[in-house]
């Protein structure tokens, strides 16, 4: 194969279907189409390959196609657990190159940052819940099938890759950061903005909005 032929191949995808597909296409992606409870079953099924002394280079990310929960609800949403870092070969997918060029593609990132683009319709604004829908018992937050990852210890289903995007109420700066959300009710996450040394972002925002006593917008 010639080098522009490899570097066609190896280029990444930005749609996550499409990334899922090259996964299972290079047999790096399980599907599960039996019932799985996302409370019980679900995460302690993929963590078994962590600690049950499969090699590294043979987990695979797991597709669940036909997920439940303990109270017999049946979500339409399929779930996707370890489908970008369960492995160096799944994460070497996801970042378009070999996995030997996984730390010099970051570096060159990093480097050269790419500028922002105004969209002013959004994919991930296609679906947009407010008001009573947000509410009603078993919608808004509560119709994504979130699961519990460690069953009997967390007090909640955890959002774990949460994208927050809070605002400064002074200068009006935005700071987007990837946090961990329990779901507490249909429209409302606790989410865990821990302090550190410098502040995170979405932490300080929080505290000048309680200074004020406003509520603190953010997006989810």
């Amino acid at each position: 194969m010639s080098g522009s032929a490899q570097k066609a191949v190896l280029k990444p995808s930005l749609d996550f279907q499409t990334h899922l597909v090259r996964l299972e296409a290079q047999g790096l992606l399980i599907r599960v189409d039996r019932p799985i409870n996302k409370d019980t079953e679900l995460h302690p099924l993929v963590r078994c390959q962590f600690l049950g002394g499969i090699p590294e280079g043979d987990r695979r990310a797991f597709l669940f196609t036909n997920v439940v929960d303990s109270n017999g609800r049946r979500y339409d949403i399929p779930v996707a657990v370890g489908a970008l870092a369960a492995s160096p070969k799944i994460y070497a997918v996801g970042m378009g190159c070999a996995v030997e060029e996984i730390g010099a593609a970051w570096t060159h990132a990093i480097a050269n940052p790419i500028a922002p683009i105004l969209v002013n319709s959004p994919a991930c604004q296609e679906v947009v819940i407010t008001g009573d829908e947000l509410r009603k018992p078993g919608g808004g937050l509560a119709s994504l099938p979130v699961p519990i990852s460690t069953p009997g210890f967390d007090a909640a289903p955890y959002l774990t890759a949460t994208l927050c995007i809070t605002r400064d109420p002074e200068t009006g700066i935005r700071n987007m950061g990837t946090y961990r959300g329990a779901l507490k009710a249909t429209d409302r996450l606790g989410v865990r903005m821990s302090s550190r040394i410098g502040g995170a972002g979405g932490d300080l925002h929080w505290v000048k909005y309680r200074e004020r006593k406003e509520p603190m917008p953010c997006a989810i």
